[in-house]
């Protein structure tokens, strides 16, 4: 009997358009020959085959990387983002701030207080510092 293996985790299963590979690397592929052929048919003359092989190769690697290229399940656009952000974008030092809901509760409190105060009228002793006058 023969075993095959299946997978545990479902979701890196990529769905196979046609001759095993995905809608995306299919058109990545497609771009880089629309691309890299007729680059290479016309240095191929001037500047000899194997310069415009090399050609062709320098112009086709980044369709290549955008169409094999992931890292933990995220294309290489994807990840190229996210090193400029972190590198160029964002900020370097990101310290660690929290806000301390009691603080916003008591605040709050410390406010309906004061309101409550001045509609009933008890601030008449009070100066606009929030200190007591000594009149009273």
């Amino acid at each position: 009997m023969a075993y095959v293996p299946v997978p545990k985790d479902l979701s890196k299963i990529k769905t196979k358009v046609a001759f095993n590979l995905t809608k995306r690397q299919i058109i990545c592929f497609a771009a880089a020959l629309a691309m890299g052929l007729p680059l290479f048919f016309l240095l191929k003359d001037s500047a000899g085959t194997s310069m415009a092989a090399f050609a062709m190769i320098v112009v086709m690697l980044p369709c290549f990387l955008l169409a094999m290229y992931e890292k933990h399940g995220q294309p290489l656009e994807v990840v190229i983002k996210n090193v400029i952000q972190t590198k160029f974008i964002r900020p370097k030092e990101r310290p660690y701030q929290t806000e301390n809901f009691y603080a916003v509760i008591e605040k709050q409190r410390k406010l309906e207080k004061e309101v409550s105060a001045i509609v009933n009228g008890r601030t008449k002793n009070h100066d606009p510092r929030g200190k007591k006058s000594r009149e009273a």
